[in-house]
């Protein structure tokens, strides 16, 4: 027999799960949706100190206590992390775990990150001390659930019935981190996408097609993946459907993802598209600096682009990205046009870290200009890919001697499920004080569609407010194409940039 534990999100109980129990109990499996200390009929239990380990504890004993040979354990939204932190203290009793709607939390992250709504998270920062009422957050109202995630599929009557359902949060569990000490690795998963919340297995595939490192491990055959086409609530407004799900999920169907070949170079290594003569190089600190042959003219310093790596990138992937053959390629080709080219190694390794990212970034830039064989005075710094929202600090506040700003398929908005990054990194919301400082965009003509929108969505913004902003499209190239299509439409491309980019940094 499979055995079912269900943990639903935040503010939510047990009861929540009772069409969905009550289907997998006809197809005779045995089912206990969980209620959490402090929700639901056993609200009355939480106190101050009721954090996520609180919750943990609550499924482990579950855990201990069901003896079927097979056991699925489903985290919905919040629920994932107490699933999580309880499966890796009993990984040999798990057959499998399912994420429904839920991030990938790993050790150390805090349930918070994966609130949508920005002021939502601040209101439960607000109320995380240990004192009185405000260990407590209140449930949203009726019309207060979409900032929680998306309510599409749902009739007013489960709108209803998950507000009268819904208990106050106990703020700890938002807030302490989740402790896993890799033991789950060997655990079969399953994903559920809800697809009104923004993503779906193809959306996921065109991500890793990207070669994003840190999503090779979903490429494992013991990971199978859903759609479901309803909103963040599919227990209340897909509940046969979820249940259907979560028998196969079971039973160990699902779309599997393509690894790559073992011995497929990864794109970022493979050759750059225009031939371009190696270049002295001087590596200070995190930033490489690629000089041009010969003193400049009339001994004066030289103008300087830096340019700014994607990601996140593991912190531990080899080797870093200013050693990748894009940058590499960038930079030497900066110097073989008389200019000084420059790449660093910033610490965007998780989608929280874009404030630590712009500042490395801030701080190369300092480096640059202080550098006597620089001219300070004209600077351009030029982003690539998931560093597209570090340049929304350059747009909303443009200094005098940054003459010009470039991205080449750059992520323009947070994509769906990236609730994490700050909303100080919107640069379509930035171009409001970029004036008249010009923006030469690269887009690729087979980008992925979810990022493609925000590049259009830019655009526009753009448009609307007359930035001076050149638009470069590689009809046929995709996101990286200097190094994946190595064509003449990809090298006319990078030199048409490059001209455009040069040309603002004149005198």
């Amino acid at each position: 027999m499979t055995a079912f534990v269900l943990v639903s999100g935040p503010f939510t109980g047990g009861q929540v799960w009772q069409e969905v129990a009550g289907r997998l109990r006809e197809s005779g499996a045995e089912v206990h949706p969980v209620t959490l200390t402090g929700l639901g009929d056993r609200r009355h239990l939480a106190g101050p100190d009721t954090g996520l380990e609180t919750h943990v504890d609550d499924v482990v004993r579950l855990i201990d206590e069901v003896d079927a040979a097979e056991l699925v354990i489903v985290g919905h939204d919040y629920g994932i992390h107490p699933v999580l932190g309880a499966a890796d203290r009993r990984p040999e009793r798990i057959t499998r775990i399912v994420y429904l709607d839920a991030g990938m939390p790993q050790d150390g992250d805090v349930a918070l990150q994966l609130v949508p709504d920005e002021e939502v998270r601040a209101l439960v920062l607000s109320q995380a001390g240990p004192d009185g009422d405000d260990w407590r957050v209140a449930p949203p109202a009726a019309d207060g659930w979409q900032r929680w995630g998306s309510t599409d599929g749902l009739s007013e009557e489960a709108l209803a019935r998950l507000t009268d359902l819904a208990s106050p949060q106990p703020s700890a569990t938002f807030t302490q981190p989740l402790r896993l000490s890799g033991a789950l690795a060997a655990v079969p998963t399953s994903g559920i996408f809800c697809t009104a919340s923004g993503m779906s297995v193809a959306k996921l595939e065109g991500l890793m097609s990207l070669g994003m490192p840190q999503l090779k491990a979903l490429a494992d055959p013991r990971v199978g993946f859903f759609d479901l086409d309803t909103g963040h609530w599919p227990m209340l407004s897909r509940p046969d459907d979820l249940a259907d799900i979560l028998l196969r999920a079971a039973a160990g169907e699902g779309h599997r993802l393509t690894a790559p070949a073992v011995d497929e170079q990864p794109g970022y290594l493979r050759p750059f598209a225009l031939d371009v003569p190696e270049q002295a190089r001087e590596r200070v600190g995190p930033v490489d600096l690629y000089l041009p042959a010969g003193p400049a003219e009339a001994g004066a310093p030289r103008p300087a682009v830096l340019f700014v790596h994607g990601g996140p990138v593991p912190e531990t992937l080899r080797p870093t990205p200013r050693d990748w053959t894009t940058y590499v390629g960038y930079g030497r080709y900066a110097a073989s046009q008389g200019v000084i080219g420059a790449t660093l190694d910033h610490r965007l390794h998780s989608l929280a870290d874009y404030p630590v990212a712009a500042q490395d970034v801030a701080d190369a830039v300092e480096l640059l200009r202080a550098d006597p064989r620089v001219d300070g005075d004209r600077i351009a710094v030029w982003f690539f890919s998931g560093g597209g929202p570090l340049s929304a600090d350059w747009l909303s506040a443009p200094p005098s001697w940054l003459r010009c700003l470039a991205a080449s398929y750059p992520i323009l908005a947070p994509l769906p499920g990236w609730h994490a990054v700050d909303s100080r990194f919107r640069p379509a919301e930035a171009l409001a004080g970029a004036g008249r400082l010009p923006v030469v965009l690269t887009r690729a003509g087979l980008e992925v569609p979810e990022i493609a929108a925000t590049v259009e969505a830019f655009v526009a913004a753009a448009e609307a407010r007359r930035t001076d902003l050149e638009v470069i499209d590689v009809p046929n190239g995709h996101h990286g194409f200097e190094t994946l299509d190595p064509t003449d439409e990809s090298r006319g491309a990078i030199e048409r940039a490059f001209r455009s980019v040069l040309g603002h940094l004149r005198p």
